[in-house]
């Protein structure tokens, strides 16, 4: 597959780089500053463009096959996360590729039914993210031009081991039996590009876990 990755010097963005060049893509990595990318794979073709711009969107969709996003704004810049998702589904609309976008964990559902955001106690330095989180997905929900699929992490997501298992869900908090939630980046790049090779989630949300 070719694939176009923005937000590829993230730390989910090189992992996922990472992963598709092992199983034999061919990686187009984004970043907006190219002295972020001095430690991506040589294999990688690294190029300078912005989620944010419909144009560059465009631009490197076009001949691929699959378009993965894994961009996250600075701390203080959140509100910009709404704004890139519509920029990435105006500048694919046309072209006819496929989007697999990293989300937040925030719309997902605790096994009360409320949504993570909404839990008592949920941290408010966590708030600004998560509300733009609420507001990206919100903006995929509405979207019918592009074959689109949110990717939710689960409540902990952080580097770790590449083990190529996890668990599957939809909606719904992922957990384990003693009430952990989490996967590490290297199993949730596994998870990407395990459904960026067989999709199963069209206009859809799914979340991992370990």
């Amino acid at each position: 597959m070719r694939i176009t990755v923005f937000g590829a010097a993230g730390a989910i963005g090189r992992r996922v780089v990472a992963e598709a060049l092992a199983r034999g893509h061919e990686v187009t990595a984004v970043v907006r500053d190219p002295r972020r990318a001095a430690d991506l794979p040589a294999e990688a073709a690294v190029r300078p463009g912005d989620a944010a711009n419909p144009e560059d969107v465009a631009a490197f969709a076009r001949g691929q096959d699959l378009v993965i996003t894994a961009t996250r704004p600075a701390p203080g810049r959140e509100s910009e996360l709404v704004d890139t998702t519509r920029s990435l589904l105006a500048g694919l609309a046309a072209t006819g590729v496929r989007l697999l976008a990293v989300g937040g964990a925030a719309t997902l559902r605790t096994s009360g039914g409320t949504l993570v955001l909404d839990t008592p106690g949920f941290p408010a330095e966590l708030g600004p993210i998560a509300a733009a989180c609420r507001a990206q997905h919100e903006v995929y929900r509405a979207d019918t031009t592009v074959d689109w699929t949110y990717a939710s992490p689960p409540l902990l997501i952080e580097p770790g081991e590449r083990t190529g298992r996890y668990r599957l869900g939809h909606d719904d908090v992922l957990a384990d039996t003693t009430g952990r939630s989490a996967i590490s980046m290297e199993d949730f790049a596994v998870a990407l590009l395990d459904e960026a090779e067989r999709p199963r989630h069209h206009r859809a949300r799914f979340t991992v876990a370990s």
